[in-house]
């Protein structure tokens, strides 16, 4: 089974309007809401791609509710901790420009940590868990390090796309997969990335640390994944940027599809790009048929 972590989910309120008044009073034009958080995003893709999962973070009240009946009315399986402060509410106001407000989230108690970790503490190594986004402040800057520490002697495989403080603790625990941008990757050798023998070269540098496979993405420029014996390399099929938002999620949760489906490293990495670049292209996170039809246009190489 595949388990995603969201430790600060959100709902996410879009109100789209003409124009923005800053100081006035601004009436919308259209309205939506959906469940926001990295973990949640590769769920629910990975759900639009046959993949079941199982979501996992910390939920509470109304807002937490939302976000779980959400899911589960897509059939996607949550055991999120119930906390006893409501998730966070983010706003997200699109009109000339897009302006967001993000909620800083409930505070999470020992209690509340203990609970999640005796969750992952049940998983085997017949299982995959991501490691999704940011930590909330009340919960230690040490917990994907603390989770990958037990998931390290279960033999349960560990997936983090995250920020560097976060990642860099994890690299000695031999993480299945780390997943950052060439901005990222450059960012952990304080270097700028702009080509892609650059990405090849620090990419590998990346991996000697430990990791089992690394996969950089580039935006046009396409995408690597750096294997044990292999680094791909990934063309950008064509189409128009709508929104990043969720593109990074998406390939994840393609790459993992894939290799749930017993694909080759290389096809799943097809995959895995071709969700990405769906969702790059949509409004909203991709759509299979969507993913399906830009399979196709994608050229996978070794290099």
């Amino acid at each position: 089974m595949i388990y995603t972590l969201t430790l600060n989910p959100s709902v996410d309120y879009i109100m789209e309007l003409d124009s923005f008044q800053k100081g006035g009073l601004n009436r919308s034009s259209a309205e939506s809401a959906f469940p926001g958080g990295k973990g949640i995003n590769v769920s629910r893709v990975l759900h639009k791609l046959n993949v079941d999962s199982v979501a996992l973070g910390f939920a509470g009240g109304h807002t937490g509710e939302y976000i779980k009946q959400f899911l589960n009315q897509e059939d996607i399986r949550t055991e999120f901790v119930e906390v006893k402060e409501p998730s966070r509410i983010n706003v997200k106001v699109k009109a000339d420009d897009e302006t967001e407000i993000n909620g800083s989230g409930p505070s999470i108690t020992e209690e509340h940590i203990r609970e999640l970790l005796d969750q992952i503490s049940s998983l085997t190594e017949d299982d995959m868990i991501v490691l999704a986004g940011s930590i909330p402040g009340s919960v230690p800057k040490t917990f994907y390090q603390e989770i990958a520490t037990q998931c390290e002697k279960q033999g349960t495989k560990v997936i983090i796309d995250a920020e560097k403080k976060l990642i860099e603790p994890v690299l000695s625990l031999k993480p299945f997969l780390i997943k950052p941008n060439h901005h990222e990757l450059g960012e952990m050798f304080d270097v700028e990335i702009d080509s892609i023998e650059k990405a090849v070269h620090y990419g590998k540098k990346l991996k000697d640390t430990g990791v089992e496979n690394v996969m950089v993405s580039m935006a046009e420029k396409g995408a690597l994944l750096l294997t044990e014996d292999d680094v791909f390399y990934s063309s950008v099929p064509k189409g128009e940027l709508k929104s990043s938002v969720g593109a990074g999620d998406s390939t994840v949760a393609g790459f993992l599809a894939g290799l749930s489906r017993g694909w080759s490293v290389k096809d799943s990495f097809r995959l895995g790009t071709s969700a990405g670049s769906a969702t790059a292209y949509s409004i909203g996170l991709c759509s299979s048929e969507h993913v399906e039809r830009l399979f196709e246009d994608i050229q996978i190489t070794n290099i």
